[in-house]
């Protein structure tokens, strides 16, 4: 048996290995992505007052600190049973879809676009940020920090902070439009949709205009049959910060359809003891090991499950292009993972129309953004629709607001057990025939868990909140001479 470890895995949010393992033949008998961080936030929490939770959960991750801070903020309103007012959500709204549009962005851009504009096989100096402005070209680079920088301006505007926003507080929100506000917030939104369109029409170009491209996403090696999940308004269509939990089977049938606060009816999870992370499944299905198909309980999230979770989008840009994406790859369920891209960026058009059309909604300047808390806290869930996928916060207090007990299940915990199974799937196909898994196939196999959009920074944290981080030095031979432990220890291993 011979292992092969990728180590460390690249253009990620957070920290992660995967572990290949080839029999004598060469063909992948096993594979594994590990997360040897543990969670630490459950425990943080602990013994505090609930309302600061909307303000430390957000540390818990800088790439998407606002999904964490909507979760929290209604997770305390749920402990207290308060209901915001309509202005207070329209604030909420706009500031979360500007943040779902700008993180989208930034994944095709900087993270995962990069193995198709530049290629799977490109040399690692060329396949980066770098080499995407390169191909694209330095008007279009200006327009994506663009996008990025004006998502920033959103969060500080309505938020207070680019980064780890403050302005959700429980019962609504810390301030209110004011008219100068709004009418840069619609300057923004033309913009955001404009960028996004142009996106469509980029992929459309360099990706499904190539045909090795659109055969490596139709591949079996990148097909896997699951559940998906999301995040659904009353008409089924994708809702980011509210709704119901909607679950369609392989087939795309409905399975279930439930309130956030039943979650744990529907839900459970699954602990292996080589990774940190847990793997949720579907209750009613069980938990049948690392298998796809109807007989298994795995379901996937993020962009791919919405849209196929989903009946239609809300916006009529993205519409046209969810329809595209289903005529192209076969019809509805898509189930293949590369397509999580295209998913991806007709969910950022959909944010950008709706932010658009939040900012030009007359209520927005409306100065009553607030109640206060009138029942006694006890117990409260908060759901939205995070970038990675269905983001729950579940809140236990005492009678004073004191955290009990806390639970979180981010979407990259959702999506932990379908990586695992991509990659497997994906280093099969590629290593195939025993052949050499030289730095090319091994970043196509990185490709399998690039889809998801991972995000293990947010979840999974070191107590007590350090990296076991460890410095090699060599000599000017190469020759390793000494390591040296974050804390300063020199080890005598070497």
């Amino acid at each position: 048996m011979k292992t092969i470890t990728i180590d460390p895995i690249t253009r990620l949010e957070g920290h992660g290995r995967i572990d290949l393992f080839l029999d004598d033949g060469g063909e992948v008998a096993d594979c594994c992505l590990v997360i040897p961080e543990i969670r630490g936030f459950e425990k943080f929490v602990e013994g505090r007052p609930v309302e600061e939770l909307p303000r430390i959960t957000p540390r818990i991750c800088g790439v998407c600190p606002e999904a964490h801070h909507a979760a929290s903020a209604k997770a305390v309103e749920a402990v207290y049973g308060m209901t915001i007012p309509p202005t207070a959500e329209l604030i909420r709204r706009l500031q979360y879809n500007a943040f779902t549009a700008a993180d989208h962005a930034t994944h095709f851009f900087a993270l995962g676009g990069p193995d198709f504009i530049i290629g799977p096989d490109a040399p690692p100096a060329e396949r980066n940020v770098i080499g995407v402005i390169k191909k694209v070209g330095a008007d279009l680079a200006k327009k994506v920090i663009r996008m990025r920088k004006e998502g920033h301006e959103v969060a500080r505007m309505l938020g207070g902070r680019q980064i780890h926003p403050v302005g959700m507080i429980p019962g609504g929100q810390s301030k209110a439009v004011t008219g100068a506000m709004q009418k840069r917030l619609i300057e923004i939104g033309e913009f955001m949709v404009e960028f996004s369109s142009l996106t469509q029409k980029i992929f459309a170009d360099i990706v499904l205009a190539e045909k090795r491209y659109v055969d490596l996403i139709l591949s079996e090696a990148f097909t896997q049959k699951t559940y998906s999940m999301a995040l659904v308004n009353e008409h089924n269509q994708p809702d980011t910060y509210d709704g119901f939990l909607r679950v369609v089977d392989p087939d795309g049938e409905e399975f279930a359809r439930f309130h956030p606060s039943e979650y744990l009816d529907h839900l459970a999870e699954q602990v292996e003891s080589w990774s940190y992370l847990k793997f949720p499944f579907l209750k009613a299905v069980g938990w049948k090991g690392f298998e796809e198909g109807k007989d298994s309980g795995i379901y996937r999230v993020a962009p791919l499950g919405m849209l196929n979770a989903s009946d239609s989008m809300q916006t009529p840009l993205a519409q046209a292009e969810r329809e595209k994406m289903f005529h192209t790859l076969g019809g509805k369920p898509v189930h293949q993972t590369l397509a999580f891209h295209w998913a991806r960026i007709i969910e950022m058009l959909q944010s950008s129309e709706l932010f658009l059309g939040y900012a030009r909604d007359e209520r927005l300047t409306d100065p009553h953004v607030r109640v206060l808390p009138t029942q006694t806290p006890r117990e409260g869930i908060g759901v939205v629709e995070a970038p990675r996928g269905v983001l729950i916060h579940h809140y236990w207090t005492d009678e004073k607001g004191i955290v009990e007990r806390a639970n979180l299940i981010v979407g990259t915990t959702h999506n932990y057990a379908p990586i695992n199974m991509s990659i497997m799937k994906a280093a099969k196909g590629v290593l195939a025939g025993g052949a050499t898994p030289d730095e090319p196939l091994l970043n196509t196999i990185e490709m399998a868990f690039r889809a998801y959009d991972p995000c293990f920074g947010c979840a999974t944290h070191s107590l007590p909140g350090q990296m076991p981080m460890t410095v090699n030095i060599y000599d000017d031979r190469r020759e390793l001479v000494r390591k040296v432990q974050r804390d300063g220890r020199e080890r005598t291993d070497v």
